[in-house]
């Protein structure tokens, strides 16, 4: 259970790190007007449409298992 916990716990905190990481790469409040020229890690807008197909479909099948 605890290293169940641990790939959980660290899971997150990579991927708040990333996202801390990007914000801060990207932001023009940070970096002034030189933003555009920095690549982020994640491409956040094709991550955002995976995850919203994802719940869908896992919606979908919770639908169809608890209809039987």
């Amino acid at each position: 259970m605890r290293t169940f916990l641990g790939m959980i716990l660290g899971a997150l905190l990579l991927v708040c790190g990333v996202y801390v990481y990007d914000s801060m790469n990207t932001s023009s409040v940070a970096n002034g007007q030189v933003a555009q020229n920095n690549r982020t890690i994640v491409n956040w807008d094709v991550a955002a449409t995976d995850w919203k197909a994802l719940k869908t479909r896992a919606h979908e099948e919770w639908t169809k298992i608890a209809s039987k």
